[in-house]
């Protein structure tokens, strides 16, 4: 049995539904793959670090960051003084980076991940960021180190958005695709459609844990603007950062808005869409009102949809239902198992 060493650099939410499905999983991964992995060190900006090279007391550090408390309580090798640090210290065949999203540069994540590949790590995120910023650069040192970058949670969680592609679609040409891709604005606009007042709708989100201590990121677009940017990169093979995004937020819908769209049997939804135009790719978020008659119309509450246009497929859609840590927790989960198998 190969037994995998991990190294996590962030144990917010994610990460700690991550290390609850490593344990939950852990003899399904054993049985059906042969794997069994040890957590050799965990780096946190709230909660310390601490790296143990014969394995963390994972429970015991779940138990340590639901309290608040300091992970560098558990034993092991003193505190590194910067996650570069951690991570050329940290002995591990993998790493999964979960910090949190910067939107205009994709740094600090991406010297995370340029770090593990050079250290013959592979390279796994949740992060939008590199994936936008840095996605040739780190996919060019995976191949070189022979090693995998992957990144299926950096847009609608765990649903299988670039492993589809990568896998089970070949020699497809996308041509554009469609959709709902923050879930956050979505439930906001639902919850404006029930009469909530949008501050209120806002505060509803944060309790439910949708909705940042700052908000502007998904109510400004910059998150669905970011996500944009990654499926065109990615998939459709033409570089875009999220400032080349047309982009709209939904500060502008008013209830009168809201209420006028429901007495035509419309809704209004923060709409992503990107479609070829010569070499290049035209990408745009924006509010809409979208007719009953099409798809976007029933994607409610913290949902997500994307349609795909192709060479030979012409509408191809994901639907993500009520989506949270333990489906993003998946999607690291997944690629894990496909960086090891070498999928």
């Amino acid at each position: 049995m190969k037994t995998l060493k991990l190294a996590l650099v962030g144990f917010g939410n994610v990460g700690q539904a991550f290390a609850r499905l490593l344990l939950r999983k852990q003899a399904h991964l054993a049985e059906k793959y042969d794997l069994d992995f040890i957590v050799t060190g965990i780096a946190t900006g709230s909660h310390g670090s601490v790296i143990a090279p014969e394995g963390i007391d994972l429970p015991r550090a779940l138990e340590i960051a639901g309290q608040k408390g300091n992970l560098a309580d558990l034993a092991g090798l003193p505190a590194r003084s910067s996650t570069v640090d951690f991570i050329r210290t940290c002995p591990a065949d993998a790493l999964l980076e979960n910090s949190p999203v910067n939107h205009q540069t994709g740094q600090p994540a991406t010297d995370h991940l340029r770090t593990a590949l050079e250290c013959d790590m592979h390279a796994i995120t949740a992060n939008k960021g590199p994936v936008v910023h840095a996605f040739t650069d780190l996919n060019a040192l995976a191949a070189q180190r022979g090693k995998r970058f992957l990144f299926e949670s950096a847009v609608m969680d765990g649903a299988p958005i670039f492993s589809l592609f990568r896998g089970s679609l070949p020699a497809i040409e996308l041509q554009g695709f469609s959709g709902i891709l923050n879930s956050c604005t979505n439930f906001l606009l639902g919850r404006m459609e029930a009469g909530i007042p949008f501050d209120q709708a806002v505060e509803e989100g944060r309790a439910i844990g949708i909705t940042e201590t700052d908000p502007s990121a998904d109510i400004d677009g910059w998150d669905a603007a970011i996500k944009v940017a990654a499926i065109c990169t990615v998939l459709m093979g033409v570089p875009l950062k999220p400032q080349q995004v047309d982009r709209i937020g939904i500060h502008g819908i008013t209830p009168t808005m809201i209420s006028e769209a429901l007495a035509q049997n419309e809704r209004w939804k923060l709409v992503c869409r990107a479609r070829r135009e010569g070499e290049g790719v035209r990408a745009s978020v924006a509010p809409a009102r979208v007719k009953s008659s099409s798809p976007l119309y029933a994607i409610n509450g913290t949902s997500s949809f994307v349609q795909f246009e192709s060479d030979v497929l012409p509408g191809l859609g994901i639907l993500e239902t009520n989506p949270g840590p333990e489906t993003t927790a998946y999607g690291l989960l997944s690629d894990l198992i496909n960086a090891v198998r070498g999928v």
